[in-house]
């Protein structure tokens, strides 16, 4: 059996950032063969639910680089390797230095997740905090508010191409910390940063996957920084048309552009869907 897994943006969502009807009907019949099959995506669940409304995916989800894993039968979480207050303390001062609000991701003892955040600096800003104000199961608080005792999965944040990559820098100082980052795909001048517990990423968590599943190889789909890990554990790789040349240069293959079906042409072809 094989563990096919997919990055979502980039890869397997188009320029709307969502799965276009010809990626949904492929996702039917990947189904439909009995093929094991999930997302692998540095967005979290709650995030990623617009993006891939139209087709249930029926196993373990991965999210936030594999910090975040959920269950869609049983409606149920599992995460890896938080972090806390004190871990994250000195990388703040970075963001506050380079006028970057961070939204710092929380679970709450009952399960419910809570988003806190800094003084809201610029339009990427409040885009980020009107995107996360509209789930129902999210709820937004001031940084003021973030105790000792907080449960943080990630923090993540938008901005100018070269300050996020100064906050890539200065977290990569810290043992406990990993950071990745990218952009251009729907906005040019916008880059995201993603920054969450070292001990974890994609293909650790595909990892421990594909031996709970019982698959015999893994099979993975990527264009960024954040889908090498899974690259490196994958026997094939496939890169899309639009990805980052090094990870190009890392896959097994290079295939179609994300915005032309790349991922589903090629799924059609090789399992003759």
């Amino acid at each position: 059996m094989e563990l096919v897994a997919f990055d979502l943006d980039g890869t397997l969502l188009n320029r709307h950032q969502r799965l276009s009807n010809y990626t949904l009907e492929t996702l039917e019949k990947l189904k439909a063969a009995g093929i094991f099959y999930t997302i692998a995506t540095g967005r979290t669940h709650l995030a990623a639910m617009p993006c891939i409304a139209g087709h249930d995916f029926p196993n373990w989800q991965i999210f936030k680089n594999g910090v975040e894993w959920w269950e869609p039968q049983a409606n149920q979480y599992r995460h890896r390797h938080l972090l806390n207050h004190d871990h994250i303390d000195d990388l703040l001062l970075t963001f506050a230095e380079h006028k970057i609000t961070p939204f710092i991701f929380c679970l709450a003892d009952d399960g419910s997740h809570q988003v806190y955040h800094a003084p809201l600096i610029g339009h990427l800003s409040d885009h980020i905090a009107n995107e996360l104000g509209n789930h129902k199961n999210m709820s937004l608080h001031p940084l003021s508010e973030l105790t000792k005792h907080s449960k943080i999965t990630n923090i993540s944040a938008l901005g100018h191409p070269d300050f996020i990559q100064k906050i890539v820098q200065e977290s990569h100082k810290h043992d406990h910390l990993t950071a990745y980052s990218g952009g251009g795909i729907y906005n040019p001048d916008a880059h995201w940063i993603d920054v969450h517990h070292s001990n974890v990423c994609k293909g650790s968590a595909l990892m421990e996957l594909k031996q709970e599943c019982g698959a015999e190889r893994l099979i993975v789909f990527g264009d960024g920084d954040n889908d090498l890990s899974m690259f490196d554990q994958a026997d094939e790789a496939f890169a899309t048309d639009n990805a980052l040349l090094h990870v190009k240069e890392a896959a097994t293959e290079v295939i179609g552009h994300h915005d032309e079906d790349g991922v589903a042409r090629y799924l059609r072809a090789r399992y003759n869907l």
